[in-house]
């Protein structure tokens, strides 16, 4: 299946009632530190709204949940990889979108055979703190030559203004985070991105 180009991350559930509406198709989830109770009913609903919507879930990290709550796509950090069972993973039928930062990443990533290979952050992010400057989008030209049919998903300091570079320098798939969820207006600001990407 062909991924849609336009990706945000959101960090709770509510934000998927809100945005899949406009049209959204693709999606994560990425919640950090909260008890398994509260994981699992929100991924539980976000699995729900999204086959209600036709978009595609990708779960953050919690691996073993995703199995058990029969989701389909997962993406995995690099650390989290460090403890994640891929040949579980894979038995389970999902599909793994992993982060790439570098070449030593890029070579592990691409061993696991990967569903799609994101590079980041391409333009300055305040979303996390890294090691890693910007890479820029140039960056994305030589990944996208390295992974071939692949998709590579761009991410970090993006904006819809933004996109259209990411998409000319090889990226199949760009995903925006505080663009959206910092905007005045993140309603109309998926809009601008769903046009945008469309």
């Amino acid at each position: 299946m062909t991924l849609h180009p336009f990706y945000p991350i959101f960090d709770d559930v509510v934000w998927l009632r809100r945005m899949l509406p406009l049209g959204v198709k693709l999606v994560q989830l990425r919640i950090k530190d909260q008890p398994e109770d509260i994981l699992q009913t929100q991924l539980s609903e976000a699995r729900d709204l999204c086959r209600a919507h036709n978009a595609v879930l990708v779960v953050n990290d919690h691996w073993q949940l995703a199995i058990e709550l029969g989701c389909d796509w997962l993406h995995l950090g690099q650390e989290d990889l460090d403890d994640a069972d891929v040949d579980t993973i894979r038995s389970a039928g999902l599909k793994l979108g992993i982060s790439t930062h570098d070449d030593a990443e890029l070579a592990r990533a691409l061993a696991l055979a990967p569903d799609y290979v994101a590079l980041g952050p391409i333009y300055p992010t305040i979303l996390k703190k890294m090691k890693w400057h910007q890479q820029g989008v140039d960056k994305l030209t030589l990944w996208k030559k390295r992974i071939g049919d692949i998709p590579l998903v761009a991410i970090g300091g993006m904006s819809v203004a933004r996109a259209e570079g990411a998409f000319a320098a090889g990226a199949d798939i760009v995903s925006a985070v505080t663009d959206i969820t910092l905007h005045d207006d993140p309603e109309g600001r998926v809009r601008q991105w769903l046009e945008a990407c469309a």
